[in-house]
């Protein structure tokens, strides 16, 4: 009897999953399901390169279309996942039911909705998908004055895509501090200076109450009654794992798919990978849901490995990044429970790095237009060096010697 893997999502951790497979030579049937139109394709660069449209169609996909034209894959594409039969290893869909030996969860997240009045109008767009992307280029053939809610990666990345088009940005974000969930308030003054300085209008500390407009948008209303006028919106305010399939299943639940550290559910023949998962780090000592592009290539390969019997235990530094203009974020490492903080280098030199410690041992690093202080700390993270702050701050002691 011929094994069937079948993959549910067909984002970057399923492309992921069947190049491991194939790597790995595994000789079973793959399906792969997912609810769009297109291959897997890469997320990061929609709100950068391919936004700007400097990147193809055809570069964004993680293999051609030819990678699949083999008789062991079956591609379920614009197909829509109803439920899970666990007892019967049955994955219920709107094109007919697939049996499986092997589950693997790769739904990925969504984009959290606004929920306001205007919210739903013509010309309030979200960034999740290619046809996002398209609909926003549409935008910038005849329109001149954008607002874009929210200062995370997705707004930031947006923001300075659509400035260099020429447009007028207004970005309105509730927080008082631009990318606050993830970075330092050094990082963030930086970027907000380097925003300001390129014509961005910042609104922090500022929150939408409703959009306006009779069909389509034409302005944004602030919570202390302001209208900001807009002739199209963009939402970026962050991403929703989708648990619900897994859940209505009856696995377990802990903010994403619980999985162990080598991807598996409580079901044995069900694994889970990438934005949607709950996973130990033994790194960090605690249970983490990443969205991030390296936590879910990881995971996939981790997954893959112990399917076909080569035990794999996923333990890496998490690590992020953003590109906005010529601005380079990288960040290793989470920095919750800091308690010092060091600069490394200068901010007006434009190639720095801020890192976080705790109980003197490095546990984050932001750095910007700083690969090197990148790729280091990653190391310092994993082995929990303790490190003397002094040192770190000079940029004549290489962190590797730490």
């Amino acid at each position: 009897m011929t094994e069937r893997i079948v993959i549910a999502g067909a984002g970057h951790a399923a492309g992921q999953l069947v190049a491991s497979l194939k790597q790995q030579k595994f000789a079973g049937q793959i399906v792969l399901v997912g609810d769009e139109a297109h291959l897997p394709y890469q997320r990061p660069p929609l709100s950068k390169k391919f936004l700007a449209g400097d990147l193809a169609l055809e570069r964004l996909y993680l293999k051609p279309e030819s990678f699949y034209d083999d008789p062991q894959i079956e591609l379920r594409l614009e197909t829509n996942i109803t439920s899970i039969d666990r007892e019967r290893k049955m994955l219920n869909t709107d094109g007919g039911d697939i049996t499986y030996d092997k589950l693997i969860l790769a739904l990925g997240s969504r984009v959290r909705r606004l929920g306001i009045d205007g919210d739903g109008l013509e010309g309030v767009h979200y960034l999740r998908r290619i046809e996002d992307v398209d609909k926003i280029r549409a935008e910038l053939q005849t329109r001149k004055n954008a607002v874009i809610i929210g200062a995370g990666y997705i707004g930031l990345e947006v923001a300075a895509v659509l400035r260099q088009a020429g447009l007028e940005v207004t970005v309105v974000e509730m927080t008082d501090r631009v990318m606050s969930r993830v970075v330092s308030p050094e990082t963030s003054d930086f970027y907000q200076i380097e925003h300001t300085g390129q014509g961005v209008k910042l609104r922090l500390s500022t929150a939408i109450t409703a959009i306006h407009g009779d069909e389509r948008a034409n302005a944004v209303e602030t919570a202390d009654g302001d209208l900001i006028s807009a002739d199209f919106v963009v939402v970026g305010i962050g991403i929703v794992p989708n648990i619900e399939l897994a859940a209505d299943a009856g696995l377990a639940i802990d903010n994403g798919i619980v999985v162990d550290d080598q991807c598996q559910t409580a079901d044995s023949s069900i694994y889970a990978v990438g934005d949607c998962t709950s996973h130990p780090n033994s790194i960090f000592g605690r249970r983490l849901r990443l969205e991030s592009v390296h936590n879910a290539l990881e995971q996939a390969k981790t997954a893959v490995n112990n399917i076909c019997g080569k035990e794999t235990h996923y333990s890496q530094v998490p690590w992020f990044w953003s590109d906005q203009y010529d601005l380079k974020l990288q960040i290793a490492g989470l920095s919750t429970g800091f308690d010092d903080f060091v600069i490394r280098g200068n901010p007006a030199d434009r190639s720095f790095a801020c890192m976080y410690l705790k109980d003197n041992k490095l546990i984050a690093t932001d750095a910007i237009n700083s690969p090197k202080e990148f790729v280091q700390s990653k190391a310092l993270i994993a082995a929990h060096t303790v490190v003397d702050r002094d040192e770190l701050a000079d940029t004549g002691v290489q962190l590797k010697e730490m």
